[in-house]
């Protein structure tokens, strides 16, 4: 019995009890067992005495079914001492007794004296055993709630059984010298996700660990005149290459929302030193996020990704072009320090609403950074820039360019920068162009190096227009 069923079985229970209460009153009435009439006018006469009894009769049972049936769900409960059958007894006893005493009090003032203590006493004897009916119901009940609680446990312990005999096996599947063994394991595991989700993190951990394996591809066939052992070697290569792929698949397929089979905004994923092809977390929700040292072979693909936690990229590696745009959001600490970008870079529209960390990244070809709004601190100490970089109408909270270097051309036009904003040191080997941008009261350019021409057309320092003091002298090449 599952412990979704638990809730409609004892509804029937209850349903079924107050029937059979029911159905014994009939049979009173039917049959005669109790003057209904001479019981109805004796409590009409003594109401408040009744309504005591009522409530005494109420606290009585309720406190015997907190006794007797609630019990913690992952509680045995114990078994019916007698102490608790004595106690019943004695409960069923003393009513019996006191409406048995009541009635014969009331039927001494009776006309016919005799015949109402007969009927007094069957209807003393009646309420006693009411009482005791009750008390049989209660028992009936525990004992329905005892038989479900045993057969729940058991399907839960079955279940879990189960679950467990299901991963381990797709666990030994990924150890697997054969692909299509290892594919399986991938294909069991995300179907065991996707089925239980609190084994979901579990699993989304297991794939992870298995891309962070290490893992050298062959980009190129071997050559027609080398032996067996190196093709055996390249086919197996190009095999566990699609075994990747369907991993990064999985994971990334049930990551997406809005869909049947997304697993939620809280996993994690920790790729950290992973080998990762054609990478593609596109319109993907995830928590903490962990590509440290992780190698992006092919196109990475983050457009409008949500990183709700912390996303760590530092000292990742991108051979091919990086996607970030498209309103990709970091929520949390965004970390590319050390990062190698060797090729082109978009953060165009992204949102940074964390501490973005850029410092002693190299960016090897054009970075796109227009419209990227970062709302707290922003750090490019050290970077490298070898070819142009856009940063057109970015707005920033706080920034510091320290010792950057634009080898080419840098741009800047229309950016807000709301917060300090430290260029100290920076060498612009390029056109720097700074045109519209407004800057704070907190800005400085000190030890920067303009080796091309810098535009600052338009640019403002709070209220006023603002051009660095050592781009004054008109050979500088300032237009």
């Amino acid at each position: 019995m599952s412990e979704r069923g638990l809730p409609a079985r004892r509804q029937a229970t209850g349903l079924l009890a107050t029937g059979l209460l029911l159905a014994l009153l009939w049979s009173s009435v039917a049959f005669g067992w109790i003057d209904w009439t001479a019981v109805g006018n004796w409590v009409q006469e003594r109401a408040t005495a009744v309504a005591l009894l009522g409530v005494s009769l109420s606290l009585i049972c309720g406190g015997l079914w907190v006794f007797l049936a609630r019990r913690p769900r992952t509680t045995r409960p114990p078994a019916l001492s007698w102490s608790v059958v004595a106690v019943a007894a004695l409960v069923i006893a003393a009513v019996g007794w006191s409406a048995t005493s009541w009635l014969l009090a009331e039927a001494a003032t009776a006309k016919d004296p005799s015949a109402a203590r007969v009927e007094a006493i069957k209807t003393g004897l009646g309420i006693g055993a009411g009482t005791g009916g009750l008390f049989a119901l209660l028992l009936a009940v525990r004992r329905q709630w005892h038989q479900e609680l045993t057969a729940s446990d058991t399907t839960f312990d079955a279940t879990e059984r189960r679950i467990t005999e299901l991963y381990t096996k797709a666990v030994e599947q990924l150890g697997s010298g054969h692909a299509a063994v290892r594919l399986g394991g991938l294909y069991a595991l995300g179907r065991l996700a996707q089925n239980t989700p609190e084994q979901r993190q579990t699993i989304v951990n297991v794939l992870c660990a298995y891309l962070r394996m290490p893992y050298d591809p062959i980009d190129a066939p071997p050559a027609p005149e080398v032996g067996q052992e190196a093709r055996d070697q390249y086919r197996d290569l190009i095999q566990e290459r699609e075994v990747r792929l369907t991993a990064q698949r999985i994971l990334t397929d049930h990551l997406k929302p809005g869909t049947d089979v997304f697993w939620g905004e809280s996993i994690n994923l920790d790729l950290a030193g992973a080998t990762l092809l054609d990478f593609d977390l596109q319109h993907c929700h995830v928590h903490d996020a962990r590509f440290a040292n992780a190698v992006f072979r092919g196109h990475a693909q983050f457009g409008n990704t949500t990183f709700h936690g912390a996303a760590s990229f530092s000292g990742a590696t991108f051979t091919d072009a990086a996607w970030f745009d498209s309103a990709t959001t970091f929520h949390g600490v965004a970390q590319f320090g050390d990062a190698a970008f060797h090729n082109t870079v978009l953060f165009a529209n992204a949102t940074f609403d964390g501490t973005a960390l850029f410092a002693r990244a190299t960016f090897k070809a054009t970075v796109l950074f227009a419209k990227a709004d970062f709302k707290a601190v922003t750090v490019f100490e050290g970077a490298v820039f070898d070819d142009i970089v856009w940063f057109d109408k970015a707005t920033f909270a706080g920034t510091a360019f320290t010792k950057v270097i634009f080898r080419s051309a840098a741009r800047f036009p229309e950016a807000r920068f709301h917060g300090t904003a430290l260029f100290d040191d920076v060498a612009f080997e390029g056109v720097a162009l700074f045109d519209n941008v407004a800057f704070s009261d907190r800005t400085s350019f000190d030890g920067a190096v303009f080796r091309d021409t810098a535009a600052f057309g338009g640019a403002t320092r709070g209220l006023r227009t603002f051009r660095p003091a050592q781009l004054q002298p008109p050979e500088s090449g300032v237009s």
